[in-house]
């Protein structure tokens, strides 16, 4: 969204767009946002200033005031020191390994199942829901960022995993992980991706380093 010829005063990163980044950017003087999802998922044939139309509202405003938008989403998953990347390493993960969405990692030592749920929800800041074998010691743990669970039984196929965590852990899948002895870890969507895009910000402020073109990013909306 934007003109590309426009001069970029200031750069402001979110996991999403929504009506507070677009006021908070204002504020900070950005009219360039940096977002994870990407706001048009679908086609549209109209763009309406309807009380129902989120993404026409958001698209609409944008235009009025002169602010571009530019979104990674699955290429920052899976590209080195992006999204899945960051996630593994604020886990606590060392040795870490993978490619495509997958990161894989070992924690320095064993821990029980109970304690390393207290770690994920600690290093977070989350409420996390297991699924599975929690009696079990975890070491070698899988991630994937977001809606991630399709992906456990690739992981699980690859390396010997004790756990996998991702945001959304689909019922189907939280039960076959389970069978299969594998704790599953869901961590919430917006958890699993936000550090990264705290990453994003900081590696943005220190490639433009010297110029002034402030980088801020959006704290969670509670």
């Amino acid at each position: 969204v934007g003109d590309p010829d426009t001069e970029v005063r200031g750069v402001y990163c979110a996991l999403d767009v929504t009506a507070a980044v677009l006021d908070a950017a204002r504020q900070a003087g950005a009219n360039l946002i940096i977002t994870h999802h990407p706001m048009l998922f679908g086609g549209r044939k109209n763009l309406l200033e309807t009380p129902l139309d989120h993404e026409g509202r958001l698209l609409a405003r944008m235009i009025r005031e002169h602010t571009a938008l530019i979104a990674a989403h699955t290429n920052l998953d899976q590209a080195p020191g992006g999204i899945n990347d960051v996630l593994a390493r604020t886990l606590g993960l060392r040795e870490i390994a993978g490619e495509g969405y997958l990161r894989v990692g070992c924690l320095p030592e064993a821990m029980p199942g109970e304690a390393w749920l207290r770690t994920v929800g600690e290093a977070l800041q989350t409420v996390v829901r297991p699924c599975g074998p929690v009696e079990r010691p975890v070491r070698r743990v899988a991630v994937c960022s977001g809606a991630g669970s399709e992906y456990w039984q690739e992981a699980a196929r690859r390396w010997e995993i004790d756990s996998f965590v991702t945001g959304e852990i689909r019922h189907h899948h939280a039960l076959a992980m389970a069978e299969a002895g594998i704790l599953g870890v869901e961590a919430g969507h917006y958890e699993t991706e936000a550090p990264g895009i705290f990453a994003l910000g900081e590696a943005l402020q220190k490639h433009l380093h010297g110029v002034q073109c402030p980088v801020c990013v959006a704290h969670p909306l509670r």
